[in-house]
């Protein structure tokens, strides 16, 4: 794992305030909200593979959503009480990478709805 000084150097400031500093990017303007080609999106700090284009949907909410990672062990979960809401925080299982949050109003076949900052990921073509 790297220290705190190595994730500076490798991380954009955006990239490091959101997933080490468990930030947020402003809704609408994420590299990633509105992309469409096909792949794989990756974890910015260790390349864990994390979602596929083919469960990305627009979910309107200004974040890329996707409705499952491509693997069940990919994201992990923790329960999050800050700003007075309780939210479930998804992160890189590899990584511990703050990811975004996911939530129970996602689309069919899983109802799940996975918002995550662009700024967390990097996009892998088919």
């Amino acid at each position: 794992m790297k220290n705190e000084e190595n994730w500076k150097e490798k991380l954009t400031p955006l990239q490091y305030q959101v997933t080490r500093e468990k930030g947020t990017e402003r809704p609408f303007t994420g590299e990633y909200y509105e992309h469409k080609e096909q792949g794989t999106y990756l974890c910015v700090c260790c390349g864990e593979a994390l979602f596929s284009s083919n469960a990305k949907y627009d979910s309107g909410s200004g974040w890329p959503s996707y409705y499952e990672p491509v693997r069940k062990e990919a994201v992990a979960t923790e329960s999050d009480q800050s700003h007075g809401m309780v939210r479930t925080e998804i992160h890189c299982q590899n990584c511990g990478a703050h990811l975004g949050h996911v939530f129970p109003d996602g689309p069919k076949p899983t109802g799940l709805r996975y918002c995550v900052n662009s700024a967390s990921l990097k996009f892998q073509k088919e």
